[in-house]
């Protein structure tokens, strides 16, 4: 079982993920923002991903805090339960149509973090969720667990429809990128290591 604990403590928040891999998609979400509730129920459901996550932040201050953290920690969960990737596809892409919008996620667990995040134009809220915040996680996630991603949103109308479109898709080309290939028995890179 490709499983991790992680718990992350600072002055600013609490945060306390479980995730397995090799789920069937069940999620059990509190971070205090109903909107990233949410979205983050969708990423497992759509990842095939069991997933816990409790988080204590500063909302009295904003969501910046809570957010990134728990990018932070999904990052560092996903690192340790894919242990050293062997046998993985590595690579995984999607395109995610959710009603009017159109949402391309496609990443790299390589080892080597970056991100491309192009969401376009989107209302500044969706509920008391800060929309500028869906990059802050993207960035998280992506350097805390060594994955190259690239994130656009081709095209749409509704802010909530785009960000939603962008967190299936991610589920989607995670849950790819981190099944096991059977005619794979070693690490997806000619240079022995990722």
């Amino acid at each position: 079982m490709r499983t991790a604990q992680i718990e992350r403590k600072t002055n600013e928040t609490a945060v306390k993920i479980f995730l397995e891999l090799d789920g069937d998609g069940k999620a059990n979400i509190d971070t205090g923002i109903g909107f990233f509730d949410h979205m983050l129920t969708l990423f497992a459901a759509h990842g095939r991903f069991d997933l816990d996550v409790k988080c204590d932040g500063d909302l009295h201050v904003d969501g910046h805090h809570s957010v990134e953290d728990i990018g932070i920690t999904l990052g560092a969960a996903i690192k340790e339960a894919l242990g050293d990737k062997r046998g993985i596809n590595r690579y995984g892409t999607f395109y995610l149509p959710m009603d009017e919008s159109l949402a391309f996620v496609s990443l790299d667990i390589s080892g080597r973090p970056f991100l491309v995040c192009d969401l376009g134009e989107l209302t500044p809220t969706v509920g008391a969720f800060d929309t500028q915040l869906v990059e802050e996680f993207l960035r998280a996630v992506a350097f805390n667990a060594g994955i190259t991603l690239h994130v656009k949103v081709l095209y749409g109308s509704n802010t909530h429809h785009k960000i939603e479109a962008v967190f299936k898709a991610l589920g989607h080309a995670l849950r790819h990128a981190v099944e096991s290939d059977p005619r794979m028995n070693d690490i997806p890179s000619t240079k022995g290591m990722l």
